[in-house]
């Protein structure tokens, strides 16, 4: 799973907008709000934001464990 909430975070730190993003990835920004959505993201493409956004541990962010809400009761 894809933690878009830490990408977003990253794109704004580097002030970075969507269509920025879009753009340094080759693809449109609707397809990048897409790809957002599901958070899936082919290699180069992940390979383009780990440069561009300066991320040290990628593993992290793009091979996170899914998080699934725990019951309580």
């Amino acid at each position: 799973m894809i933690l878009t909430d830490e990408i977003l975070g990253l794109m704004a730190k580097n002030h970075i907008t969507r269509k920025d993003m879009a753009n340094m990835l080759g693809i449109t920004p609707k397809t990048f709000s897409i790809k957002l959505d599901k958070g899936v993201f082919g290699s180069d493409e992940i390979e383009i934001m780990i440069q561009r956004l300066g991320i040290e541990n990628p593993a992290e962010i793009f091979f996170a464990p899914k998080v699934t809400p725990k019951v309580t009761k």
